[in-house]
């Protein structure tokens, strides 16, 4: 017992929840994921032509935006100050040209007064300069703040996704997660760059224009507002028409960007198989339903204008003709109709704006449901308390009566336990779903148990930080995983203080030093589409990387399953010396390269139904024997 205290001591260490199940996890040992995928895309081929079930919370939305803004609100406050100082401005114009126009009404019967002429002139340019800066001074400081906004928003995304429980991944595609990074934070970002500066300075020219026409003539007045109200309740009820079909457009950018990725990234796949056929078909459908949803997003919204210009036009016409009663009445001047004419046309403009700004927001409630929804997604349990931390670990592991489903109902472990000794080569086989791959997430704590415990040297892995855990581990997966940059970046990737000449030594020692040394640029090699790389070499390269990490135990996970045979014998011999010394979890459909194993798990729907050596368990002439037959068979 103090051997395994002094395995565990109290320092705190960062949590990365970062990693990268082996392989598919879910697909592998359930079949599922991918299925669900492909049945979710087909059911949104219907949702996105017409209103979707889900009611958007307009409210809740724009509240959750305004409190992740609301370290800019100073900023935005700034800019919304200055957008109503610069319509203050334009809404003062009519009663100066009013006073023009009686100045020079007054000129027809007697001398035009020039310096009241000049005044007034002068007035008018202070004002248009006036409102021309205060323009200019609002789109400046607005495009830099949503230009952060979007920039912190992609941050926050990138960052939760770290923190998401990989089962996340289980339900919703890549591709959708990128689309809320781009189509989605894009979208908020131009709302709040375009539309929310037009509905302030909207909002500031109806208002403004509204209290002078009720100042200078109540008459005139109520018959403007009383025409434009017609064109405003049209609008009203477009909007509470076209806000689904905006959800409905962005859920369809979401399922447009899943199916390419997915399509995209196994293309060679899908012409293989001739699949491009029934791919296209998929793809038709899903982008006839964006195109359905978008279109009618906009005909409906595209209403509002047409309306709020109609009503705008009849009451030009009520003004005139009121206005011209009133004047012969002598209850107004001339100069009132023509500043009432300027009147209309900024409270009709600024209830077009109003009503022009609404697909936007939509769109931007939209957008935000979907980003938000991701942000308050259940993360990963917060580790930070978690002081234990596994240190010197020698790598004895101990699996007791394990269980586990990817879903409630449908439990695909029960009851696995085995005992694993430090520096121990590990099998673990069995046929397609027998829950290989899933013990391998649940010793990475990839996947949280749903009963029984995995103890490192003693010490339970649910006492201490999934990226200790982490730690303690080295990974070679069936697909090799290679990112755009140097080969020296690929096989460092995130270990620190690692030199030049560890790295040539560990290359040498998996033979692949003579293939890097051949190449114009050695190490400094930069990994793109015009590099190529067959799959021998990029399972070497996986292996120097987890030579590099110098973890005390591995994991392999069909690492020969894509390689021909001559390079598997190369990748075996470097996955011998890198297994030298640690303890190893080797999943393989080859039993051949398995022989050499100090205990072989035979899994069966989620259970070990034989273990022991290969000698012993051919001996029992039981399940494994009938595997390790029929690869023969097979080949024969």
């Amino acid at each position: 017992m103090s051997e395994d205290k002094n395995k565990v001591n109290g320092a705190g260490g960062a949590v990365n929840t970062g990693g990268k199940a082996p392989g598919e996890a879910p697909g592998e040992d359930t079949g599922e994921s991918s299925g669900k995928r492909l049945e979710g895309v087909a059911m949104g081929i219907h949702h996105f032509g017409g209103p979707v079930e889900k009611a958007g919370n307009y409210r809740q939305v724009w509240g959750k935006l305004i409190v992740y803004c609301r370290q800019y609100m100073p900023k935005i406050a700034l800019a919304v100050a200055i957008t109503i100082v610069g319509n203050l401005f334009q809404v003062s114009v009519p009663g100066r040209l009013r006073a023009i126009t009686d100045v020079i009404k007054d000129g027809l019967t007697g001398p035009i007064d020039p310096r009241a002429l000049s005044a007034i002139a002068v007035t008018l340019g202070c004002l248009f300069a006036g409102a021309a800066l205060m323009s200019f001074l609002q789109n400046f400081i607005m495009a830099a703040v949503t230009a952060r906004i979007s920039r912190n928003l992609r941050t926050a995304i990138s960052e939760k996704v770290n923190r998401l429980p990989l089962k996340y991944f289980d339900r919703v595609s890549l591709g959708d997660v990128i689309s809320r990074v781009t189509n989605d934070v894009d979208t908020i970002g131009q709302t709040l760059n375009q539309n929310i500066g037009m509905l302030i300075s909207a909002s500031t020219q109806f208002a403004g224009s509204l209290i002078l026409m009720l100042y200078t003539n109540l008459t005139l007045a109520l018959t403007a507002v009383g025409m434009s109200a017609i064109g405003f309740l049209a609008s009203k009820v477009v909007m509470s028409r076209s806000q689904p079909f905006f959800r409905g457009q962005q859920q369809g950018l979401g399922a447009v960007n899943g199916h390419i990725e997915e399509i995209f990234s196994n293309h060679h796949v899908v012409l293989a198989y001739n699949g491009g056929d029934a791919a296209k078909a998929t793809f038709d459908g899903i982008n006839d339903g964006l195109y359905t949803a978008a279109w009618k997003a906009q005909f409906v919204s595209g209403f509002i204008t047409p309306l709020m210009n109609f009503s705008g036009s009849i009451a030009y016409v009520a003004i005139c003709v009121v206005g011209a009663l009133l004047v012969l009445q002598g209850r107004i001047t001339f100069g009132v109709i023509v500043a009432f004419i300027m009147y209309v046309d900024q409270f009709t403009q600024g209830l077009t704006h109003i009503a022009e700004t609404v697909p936007g927001l939509q769109s931007t409630t939209a957008a935000g449901e979907r980003v938000f929804e991701l942000l308050d997604e259940e993360e990963l349990e917060d580790e930070s308390h978690k002081t234990a931390r596994l240190i010197d670990v020698k790598g004895d592991v101990s699996f007791a009566g394990l269980s586990f489903g990817y879903r409630e109902d449908k439990t695909v472990i029960h009851d696995f336990s085995a005992e694993v000794k430090a520096g121990q080569k590990v099998a673990i086989v069995g046929p397609t779903g027998a829950g290989k791959t899933t013990i391998v997430n649940l010793l990475m704590r990839f996947y949280e148990l749903g009963g029984g415990d995995i103890l490192i040297d003693g010490a339970p892995i649910s006492q201490v930080t999934r990226g200790n855990v982490h730690d303690q581990f080295g990974m070679v997966l069936q697909d090799a995983w290679l990112f755009e940059g140097t080969l020296k970046e690929n096989i460092i990737f995130n270990k620190q203080g690692v030199g030049d000449g560890r790295v040539e030594e560990v290359c040498k020692a998996v033979g692949l030093h003579h293939f890097i040394a051949a190449l114009p640029e050695g190490y400094d090699t930069v990994l793109n589409s015009a590099t190529s790389l067959s799959e021998g070499q990029k399972q070497l390269v996986a292996i120097a990387r987890a030579m590099i990490q110098n973890a005390p135990m591995l994991i392999l996970d069909e690492a020969t399953s894509s390689v021909d045979t001559r390079t598997e014998s190369l990748v075996q011999a470097a996955m011998d010396q890198l297994m030298a010394g640690r303890t190893s979890f080797v999943i393989a459909h080859r039993l051949s390269t398995i022989k050499n194993a100090d205990l072989i798990l035979v899994m069966k729907d989620g259970d070990v139904i034989e273990r022991g050596t290969h000698e012993d368990l051919l001996g029992q002439n039981g399940f494994y024997t009938e595997l390790y037959n029929s690869q023969f068979d097979l080949s024969a």
